[in-house]
């Protein structure tokens, strides 16, 4: 226990140093686009290279890509009964942030110092859920809510094997199903690279953190942040009753109080959202969901 709370307690130090950088103009939010540019195609794709290297494929491993995926459509039709009758705009932020799981940015490197077994589960689930953030929410919040911006078949297959992550999981499933080993020399060079991420990812989160919003959007922020962390914790409970593998039970539920992903943020401003709204929104999720993940780890680590 006392060294998930230790782990836990510096991972904030590292998103609160950031912030103090960026407050005393050390550093600036613009340097946190510097730093994703390097975690999503240096450190993010090494990380899923070294963890699914000598992974057995199994098939509990391949229907936790099918869970990203059904998952994220069940989040977004809820969210979408719940805010039927608010504006078009408001639905579509709802749709956007309520729903999807941010993992590359936050859940891998939580999971990889605490749960590190837990890294292939991790990487699974993403290419169901990166199938919907690259674009199928984007269709089926059109559909539901009466737009049409003309995203087709053809430019989310674009979109996510322009991802180089995606296509590290992709690449990494085909070696490891027809059973290929990559060399050891080049999985110990990737080992610094993979470690740097979890410091590199907590410090870009302390870049990017916004506090500053409009009275009149507050109620707003509320709500949305209050449906995401009530459909998780939910979640949770109904993941704990489930008689599956210890393992794949924590990090189920782990990934039910996940912080906004990316994809939503930038979705919600294409909509017409208040860029404000977005960014503390997001911002917020990731301060309640680092200590609603370790109170999990916690709570159901000795159990599950």
């Amino acid at each position: 226990m006392g060294t998930i709370i230790i782990r836990a307690v510096g991972l904030f130090l590292i998103i609160v140093l950031a912030y103090f950088l960026k407050r005393i103009g050390f550093l600036h939010k613009a340097d946190g686009s510097s730093l994703s540019i390097i975690i999503m195609n240096v450190t993010l794709p090494a990380v899923v290279i070294i963890n699914l290297a000598n992974l057995a494929i199994e098939s509990n491993l391949l229907l936790f890509v099918l869970i990203g995926f059904f998952w994220s459509i069940l989040q977004i039709f809820i969210s979408y009964f719940v805010t039927k009758r608010k504006s078009n705009t408001d639905q579509q932020f709802f749709i956007y942030c309520a729903t999807g799981f941010n993992i590359g940015n936050f859940t891998l490197p939580f999971v990889q110092g605490f749960l590190p077994l837990g890294v292939p589960l991790i990487s699974m689930f993403d290419t169901g859920n990166s199938i919907m953030l690259s674009g199928g929410t984007k269709v089926l919040s059109d559909r539901l809510t009466g737009q049409n911006t003309g995203v087709t078949f053809k430019s989310i297959l674009r979109q996510l094997f322009s991802s180089i992550p995606f296509t590290c999981y992709v690449v990494m499933l085909v070696l490891r199903l027809i059973s290929f080993d990559l060399p050891t020399a080049f999985l110990m060079v990737l080992e610094p690279v993979a470690d740097a991420n979890v410091f590199l990812s907590m410090f870009m989160i302390g870049l990017y953190l916004e506090l500053r919003l409009p009275r009149q959007d507050r109620l707003t922020v509320f709500q949305l942040l209050t449906l995401r962390y009530v459909m998780g914790l939910v979640f949770v409970g109904l993941f704990y009753l489930l008689p599956i593998e210890s393992l794949a039970k924590m990090i189920l539920c782990l990934l039910c109080v996940t912080p906004v992903p990316l994809f939503g943020v930038v979705n919600s401003v294409i909509a017409g959202v208040k860029e404000e709204s977005v960014g503390v929104a997001s911002s917020i999720s990731f301060l309640i969901s680092l200590p609603l993940m370790t109170l999990l780890l916690l709570l159901l680590g000795p159990t599950v």
